[in-house]
């Protein structure tokens, strides 16, 4: 009998380590060896085709000395901080959304739309909205100041253009994880603050804000992510341009490693080993404030 027993012990402790075995093999297979290996790949001068030379720390000394790359990486930190707007804004669009009133589905399938087009199509959209010929921006621009101007074109303002494609479908995706919490909001508590005349503001920061953390620290990370992996828009809209203003680390990192000129797949692995790392540090700071909180609850 007790042999049988600890035979089902056995099974029980050693059951999710097969349902995660796979996804485990995977995540090791396509994440942390490439990751490994481009960190390795950072210390060689290699051209992806011939053979490598190990040059050890240079490329990180050549990123140092490389202005495009404090173009990008100040770029970088332009998107970060535009691209968290992303999340009081789909906090506020939510908590429209979450209302019963006529028309709300229709409203929320144009909320939605965004976040279900690809950031291709996206990228186009806003493109042809810019189009100095014939985009509708600078034709408002042109009534309002009597001059159009080309937003892509210029150095000024382009990556603010990039900037603000992007949060079309963000906004919409913290949109859609803010109404999930909110459907899952505990209406005891809700009706229990009504009791004691909480409204509006008070209501919203004592009782709706603290339930939708998950949420919130869901969207924040997401937000995060794609600000410093964007790529797919500034390849879209202006290719790095005008005279490389608009680049950011992943874009400069294709650039140099992946482009049709690029063959220095050494210094292309070690921006991807700065951003990763960049990436890194945010991700932990998240992780770990998040435990500290569920710690202190």
């Amino acid at each position: 009998m007790a042999t049988h027993r600890s035979s089902r012990w056995s099974q029980r402790r050693l059951a999710p380590w097969l349902f995660l075995a796979p996804g485990a093999l995977l995540f090791l297979l396509y994440v942390i060896i490439p990751i490994g290996q481009s960190v390795w790949i950072s210390f060689y001068d290699w051209d992806g085709l011939g053979a490598a030379t190990w040059i050890g720390l240079r490329n990180y000394a050549d990123l140092l000395d490389d202005d495009s790359f404090y173009t990008s990486l100040r770029n970088n930190v332009w998107w970060l901080v535009l691209y968290l707007l992303a999340i009081p804004a789909g906090l506020a669009i939510a908590l429209f959304l979450n209302q019963t009133v006529t028309g709300i589905r229709l409203y929320k399938s144009l909320f939605f739309f965004p976040f279900v087009i690809s950031q291709v199509v996206v990228g186009l959209i806003f493109s042809w909205f810019y189009a100095p010929d014939f985009g509708l921006l600078p034709r408002i621009l042109g009534f309002l100041t009597g001059t159009e101007t080309a937003i892509l074109a210029d150095e000024r303002y382009a990556t603010f253009g990039i900037i603000a494609a992007g949060l079309w479908p963000q906004i919409a995706y913290c949109m859609i994880l803010y109404l999930t919490g909110l459907n899952n909001i505990n209406p005891e508590q809700v009706e229990a603050a009504r009791m004691d005349n909480a409204r509006g503001f008070a209501m919203l920061w004592h009782i709706v804000l603290p339930q939708l953390r998950p949420a919130t620290f869901i969207a924040l990370v997401v937000t995060v992510i794609g600000a410093l992996r964007s790529f797919d828009l500034v390849s879209i809209m202006t290719a790095g341009g005008p005279y490389g203003s608009t680049r950011v680390l992943s874009y400069f990192m294709y650039e140099q490693s992946l482009s049709e000129y690029g063959t220095a797949m050494g210094y292309g692995a070690a921006i991807a080993v700065v951003l990763f790392a960049i990436m890194l540090v945010f991700i932990s700071l998240f992780i770990t404030r998040m435990l500290m909180q569920e710690r202190n609850a």
